[in-house]
């Protein structure tokens, strides 16, 4: 057993402090993983280590799933109304607000994005879902359906059961509560398996999950490597769901493991989403939302509109536009700079992987434009990219980056716009720029997409359900179809009759 600490006392350049938890969170306790081994988290800008957290194997893996099944039957979960656990998670997301500088602090230290996005967005955006789901806790109804005077017949919603969830590095919180605020809302119990990269702002969560009340096992956090604690996780017969997001190679490998035990499987995976500019878009609107649909997040987001297809007869003026538009709003920096845009990259590994597309389109013989300012001398940075004049099949136009890099090619027509857009294995999302309302809905329609925007790129709403086609994954979250997922429906059946 390890002798390794389960708590350590941090402090950001901003000056804030706090007990950093290190341990695995399980039947709300902090604990020693069995292996005894640790996982050093770095900071991608000083790129030096911030603490070790503990590592999970399989049987750390084991008692987590063993405490959610014990919470999943004891009364203090099982028999609670609705409007208890909606209670619950509002009051988790009241601590999430009260401590909202601290996690903000540590999302920056570990992911690397700007403070000012982790104070502005991420921080109220976990708060923003767990209240929304807490409002659907106590109206997962069943229905009552007419099929005559001698028989009722009716429906009940029930918990899936144990959920094994999966997030990944780009948005630790907000996947988190994507995930956590469904599952709770239907009344599961969960172990969330945070991604190896960026464990820290969670673990600080867990303290507030025992604060606020819930009980033991229902919500249990662990950290460890995706191919030995994810797998344990999706191979467990006792876990009867998994929530996954991350790339779609990895989803593949989900659907396969869980293939054995015929798991319920939600998969959100990779994109490559195209934004298409007619002739008669509003340019400016254009440019302005192209730059946020691909360099904010440092391009870390997977429904980045990172291919700009646009029309031939605005392509040279939209191409200045955008390009001087980069130039003088992707801002590089130290990421608790309130004027840093775009922070680093959240690995060395990550950084070199986007590099190496950049170079491989140079090589190929397409245009590379970066801003003129020079990266920071430390960390993980990628230049804002924009590359012109590539083939359509080259892997930079094909494959997700995942980093601050669009690629720009024009079109004629407005088929041809679609056949380029819809060339590609991924379907998570698209955007369409025009004034032609009549084109925007055929546009709309055609594109083979989970999620479309017109005259916008990426201002999702927790309203509003987000999930791709394809090989972009499988089912839906946000919105009350992302509660769909978390519950199975029972029919029951009751004679009326004598006979």
């Amino acid at each position: 057993m390890t002798c390794a600490p389960l708590a350590t006392e941090l402090k950001a350049p901003n000056g804030l402090i706090w007990e950093q938890p290190q341990g695995l969170f399980i039947n709300n306790e902090f604990v020693s993983a069995g292996s005894g081994r640790l996982l050093a988290t770095v900071n991608p800008y000083t790129e030096h280590e911030i603490c070790s957290v503990h590592v999970a194997g399989a049987g750390d893996v084991d008692k987590a799933v063993s405490s959610a099944r014990r919470a999943l039957k004891d009364p203090s979960w099982a028999m609670l109304s609705g409007t208890d656990r909606g209670h619950l998670m509002t009051r988790l997301a009241d601590l999430v607000d009260q401590h909202r500088g601290t996690l903000a602090s540590i999302e920056t230290l570990d992911n690397g994005k700007p403070y000012s996005v982790s104070l502005g967005f991420d921080v109220p955006h976990f708060s923003e879902v767990l209240r929304y789901y807490a409002g659907y806790a106590d109206k997962n109804f069943g229905k009552v359906i007419d099929v005559g005077p001698e028989k009722m017949a009716y429906t009940l919603k029930q918990p899936v059961g144990v959920c094994g969830q999966i997030i990944p590095w780009n948005y630790p919180l907000d996947m988190a509560a994507w995930k956590l605020g469904p599952a709770l809302c239907c009344g599961n119990t969960v172990v969330l398996k945070l991604a190896e990269q960026t464990p820290l702002s969670m673990l600080y969560v867990a303290k507030l999950i025992r604060e606020a009340g819930f009980p033991p096992g229902v919500i249990n956090i662990i950290n460890g490597y995706g191919a030995e604690a994810g797998a344990a996780l999706v191979r467990h017969p006792d876990v009867d769901k998994i929530a996954f997001t991350g790339s779609t190679a990895t989803g593949k490998d989900i659907m396969r493991m869980a293939a054995a035990t015929m798991k319920a499987i939600t998969l959100e995976t990779g994109g490559k989403s195209p934004l298409i500019v007619f002739d008669d878009a509003d340019l400016e609107q254009a440019v302005r939302w192209a730059h946020a649909g691909i360099m904010e997040n440092q391009g870390q987001v997977c429904t980045a509109t990172s291919r700009l297809l646009v029309q031939s007869g605005v392509y040279d003026k939209f191409l200045d536009a955008f390009t001087a538009y980069v130039e003088k709003a992707s801002i590089v920096g130290d990421p608790f700079d309130p004027t840093t845009f775009q922070g680093p990259q959240v690995t060395r590994a990550q950084r070199d992987r986007v590099m190496s597309y950049i170079s491989g389109a140079r090589e190929s013989g397409a245009t590379v434009f970066h801003p003129s300012d020079k990266l920071p001398s430390r960390g993980f940075f990628a230049p804002p990219t924009v590359l012109t004049g590539l083939q359509r099949s080259a892997p930079a136009f094909q494959d997700e980056i995942f980093g601050p890099c669009a690629v720009v090619t024009r079109f004629d027509t407005e088929s041809e716009a679609l056949a380029v857009a819809n060339d590609t294995r991924y379907g998570l999302a698209g955007a369409v720029f025009t004034r032609d309302l009549s084109r925007a809905h055929r546009m709309a329609r055609d594109l083979e997409a989970g999620m479309v925007w017109v005259n916008s790129s990426n201002d999702s709403d927790v309203r509003v359900p987000f999930g791709g086609v394809k090989e972009s994954g499988l089912g839906r979250e946000l919105g009350e179809e992302g509660l769909r997922g978390y519950y199975n429906i029972k029919a029951v059946h009751v004679n009326l009759s004598s006979r």
